[in-house]
């Protein structure tokens, strides 16, 4: 029997300290009780969040919904040969404990990863890396629950597609492997695997050899405690940030004017001929040491780390990052990636253009529309803004993006969704730059979207890298009509047609977004049921061959009764704002460009 507790307080279960609860939560402590927990209504009818130690997520808010949490415990060695050693071990085994116990076991590899708060279940989805060392160097396999197919799977090493503090959990298997054990491929010895990191090499030349594993482990925690607060005594969660890796052309730009004022970035070379920096060294010398918003600080031992004084509360702990990525980004231009996973079950949309290709005011036009004096009628062309689970979703950069993300304020964008190809609805993609900064941003669009993109803004999408210093690092997803996922979200694709000219609506949640629809089959329709927020194209009163009439919308909205609608794309013969505002059902209202509402 399962037992589901209600309005759980799961603050020990992160360490960050900050108090958070969950509506349910529920711990298996073997694949069984997985599989029924999976058929239970808190799974089928919540949102469902699979945790481990905590130790990389922060809570924005308390979790309206599922919280999982694996009790699958146990260490096991396997012999190969001589010089091979498998060692798997619980999702559930406390990290810290797990590196100790090989070391003890006379097993090199992992030494260089002790110390680090957590659960083994995370070494695999956060790819956890320390002096030298990634783990996804020593892991062989994982095991995992598939929650697509309920089935227990394993996954090779290839198969994870380890990054930097990356890893195939983290995207598109995000919410859908749970990871139940791993396994790792260490040797016997008593010689340190990886001593090239600067104080490890430092020790091998003050012992006067090559240090043994657990002398190497002896002094990582030694390091780790001497620069990094104590979970237990002061809540933290780790690194804050990575280490930013740009590339060659950059890093020398960027070098030649610190040296102006002096000074040398710490950096590391890496094998693809890209240069990794110290955001430690970046944050300090941005002045933030010790700074503070609230019960937030960033540690003055190590400017990596975001630390809860004793009474931060989230918001706290974000305004904090959110200021320290700002400031970093004046002073070097750079923008530090969050290594933190923000959790937030809430959900933003903003409009941030409702007009159609031509836009209002439309050029040379003296109609009352084009010139009233109403914010409300000036309507950019179409785009939206969605935040939620810490990301920033953007749906059509369309050409007046620019002042569209200076108006509201954006600051960067983790995922780019594209309906079509038209110009007004991907002019914008030159000015995402800004807001990207050196890692890969997904954009997901239609093969024949793709096709365009290749061929219209090649030196964006080109497959060759690198890119020519300064362009978008876009990274071109092709997606179908099946569902894929950002992160922990799902997103479903919605057919519609653009007169004869298929595109793609978005439904994400409890909320959808169709734009340029004239026509949407029976079954594309049925995905439109049980929003709280749908978004649909009304172009003006007389029809059109390739747009929605604002009747034709309000027909879609009466079939698939959302709790709320808002209409967008229009274009100046819709009449003014106020008139047209006096002539919708009440669960309807007109957007407008800056509109946001929060579900």
């Amino acid at each position: 029997m399962i037992n589901f507790e209600r309005d759980k307080d799961i603050t020990s279960f992160t360490t960050f300290g900050i108090p958070v609860k969950a509506a349910i939560f529920a711990e298996y402590a073997n694949e069984r009780e997985l599989l029924a927990i999976s058929r239970s209504p808190e799974w089928l009818e919540n949102d469902v969040l699979h945790i481990g130690g905590g130790s990389n997520l922060l809570f924005l808010h308390d979790f309206d919904g599922l919280i999982l949490h694996s009790g699958i415990r146990g260490i096991k060695r396997y012999e190969k040969d001589d010089d091979t050693v498998f060692v798997i071990a619980g999702a559930a085994e406390p990290w810290c404990e797990f590196v100790d116990w090989c070391v003890a076991q006379g097993l090199a590899g992992l030494e260089n990863l002790a110390g680090i708060p957590g659960e083994v279940g995370a070494s695999a989805v956060q790819n956890v890396g320390a002096y030298g060392v990634e783990a996804g160097e020593l892991i062989h396999s994982v095991e995992c629950f598939d929650t697509h197919t309920r089935r227990t799977v394993t996954l090779s090493r290839e198969e994870c597609r380890f990054g930097y503090r990356d890893s195939m959990f983290k995207r598109e298997g995000c919410n859908r492997y749970y990871v139940l054990r791993v396994s790792f491929k260490l040797h016997p010895s008593d010689v340190a695997s990886n001593t090239t990191y600067g104080p490890l090499h430092r020790l091998e030349e003050t012992l006067g050899h090559i240090p043994s594993p657990a002398e190497v482990l002896a002094e990582v925690k030694r390091i780790r405690d001497s620069k990094l607060p104590d979970p237990a005594l002061i809540g933290s969660a780790g690194s804050f940030f990575k280490n930013p890796v740009i590339g060659k052309f950059h890093f020398n730009e960027l070098s030649s004017i610190l040296a102006e004022e002096g000074l040398e970035i710490p950096h590391y070379p890496q094998p693809d001929g890209n240069v990794k920096l110290a955001a430690g060294w970046m944050i300090e010398q941005a002045g933030l040491k010790g700074h503070s918003i609230g019960g937030a600080q960033v540690y003055p031992k190590q400017c990596l780390v975001i630390t809860n004084r004793g009474d931060a509360s989230a918001s706290d702990v974000a305004r904090l990052a959110d200021f320290v990525a700002d400031s970093v980004q004046s002073r070097f231009g750079i923008r530090l990636e969050r290594e933190v996973n923000y959790i937030d079950t809430s959900f933003t949309f903003r409009m941030l253009g409702s007009g159609t290709s031509k836009g209002v005011p439309e050029i040379g036009c003296k109609c009352q529309v084009c010139t009233s004096s109403d914010a409300r009628d000036k309507r950019m062309r179409c785009s939206a803004l969605i935040t939620t689970a810490g990301m920033n979703i953007l749906i059509d950069p369309s050409p007046d993006f620019r002042q569209q993300a200076l108006e509201a304020g954006i600051r960067s964008l983790d995922a780019i969704l594209i309906t079509h190809s038209h110009f007004d609805h991907i002019g914008g993609l030159e000015d995402l730059r800004p807001l990207i900064g050196e890692h890969d941003v997904p954009v997901f669009v239609r093969e024949d979207v793709a096709d365009d993109l290749r061929r219209r803004l090649y030196y964006l999408f080109r497959d060759d890298r690198p890119l020519y210093p300064g362009a978008a690092p876009l990274d071109l997803h092709v997606i179908s009509d099946a569902p894929f996922t950002i992160g922990p979200l799902t997103v479903e694709p919605i057919n519609v047609l653009h007169g004869k000219k298929p595109i793609f609506g978005y439904r994400i949640g409890e909320f959808a977004y169709i734009t340029d629809a004239k026509r949407i089959e029976e079954e594309e329709r049925e995905k439109l049921h049980d929003l709280r927020l749908l978004v649909v194209n009304a172009l003006r009163d007389r029809d059109h061959f390739a747009h929605f009439t604002v009747a034709e919308a309000l027909e879609l909205i009466a079939e698939v009764k959302p709790e709320h609608a808002v209409l967008t794309h229009f274009n100046h013969d819709i009449g003014l704002h106020k008139d047209i505002s006096l002539r919708l059902p009440e669960n309807v209202e007109p957007g407008y460009d800056g509109l946001q509402i929060t579900l």
